[in-house]
């Protein structure tokens, strides 16, 4: 009796810790739809999402954040084209051809990489890449859309790498020696065996890399130039995450409200990223 009642006091330690996380995630999305529906009611749906100007402290305000979100996706997506393919490599080569030294050496490195702050890549870029940035492509400065993007496929590496090469390891061995009996080599095998029967935890890297992308502010904020333009890649832009941490110490009324919806927008973002990789993967099973 003893046993079954620790049993099941432990089944409801777990389900409330269960609880208190969904109930953290609900709270949070409640308080950013009241927070941030006044102001685009306010503004207007349209005006907001597809205005292509910001100036909330002149004489006739205007919010338009269509270059923080189109500068988002870019820098979003050239990140993950940068970054995913650079840090799936990596774990294939970590997990399955590696030598024991080298993959140790490996690990550590990108475990150490994953624990540098996000100040401290952007310290790095705006000392040295946009400097280098400048200086190769004859530009009146470096902090641009192309410097962010970088720094984002640099610190979506850890992410990526982590979880794609733990994916590969839970791959049976049958599969990968019914391969090599049928005579691929290593690295054949890797590619064509380990990788798509990994796929789930892959895309589970690449959701990650993504929400780490999209939600980055400090790093983007010191490389990108933080200025409200549309997006060109060697222009200086604002990411909607700089656009909240840079106005919001000194926002009010309308302004301080606008930036709620801005963070509304951001986690609506990252709502549908989840939801389509979850309906892929899914689609992609059946």
């Amino acid at each position: 009796m003893r046993f079954v009642d620790k049993e099941r006091a432990f089944r409801v330690l777990l389900f409330l810790c269960a609880i208190v996380t969904v109930a953290f995630v609900g709270v949070i999305i409640i308080y950013l739809f009241v927070a941030g529906i006044p102001a685009i009611k306010e503004i207007g749906l349209r005006d907001f999402l597809f205005g292509t100007e910001w100036r909330p402290e002149s004489q006739t305000p205007q919010f338009g954040i269509l270059p923080f979100i189109l500068t988002s996706v870019y820098g979003t997506v050239g990140a993950i084209l940068l970054g995913v393919p650079l840090g799936v490599l990596c774990a294939v080569f970590i997990a399955k051809i590696a030598p024991r030294s080298i993959r140790s050496m490996l690990k550590t490195t990108v475990e150490l990489l994953a624990g540098i702050p996000s100040v401290v890549f952007g310290l790095i870029g705006m000392t040295v890449l946009v400097p280098f940035v400048q200086r190769v492509f004859n530009l009146p400065s470096g902090a641009n859309l192309f410097s962010s993007i970088i720094v984002l496929s640099v610190m979506i590496l850890p992410s990526v790498v982590n979880v794609s090469e733990n994916a590969l390891r839970s791959v049976p061995k049958e599969y990968e020696l019914g391969s090599l009996a049928l005579g691929a080599n290593r690295v054949e095998t890797a590619l064509r065996v380990s990788m798509p029967a990994a796929k789930s935890g892959i895309a589970a890297s690449i959701v990650l890399g993504v929400g780490r992308s999209i939600g980055e502010t400090m790093a983007v904020m010191m490389v990108s130039g933080n200025v409200a333009n549309m997006p060109s890649l060697f222009k200086s832009v604002r990411y909607l995450t700089t656009a909240v941490s840079g106005e919001m110490s000194y926002s009010s009324g309308l302004h301080r409200k606008a930036l709620f919806s801005i963070a509304l927008v951001l986690l609506l973002f990252l709502l549908i990223i989840n939801l389509s990789f979850k309906l892929l993967i899914r689609q992609d099973k059946k």
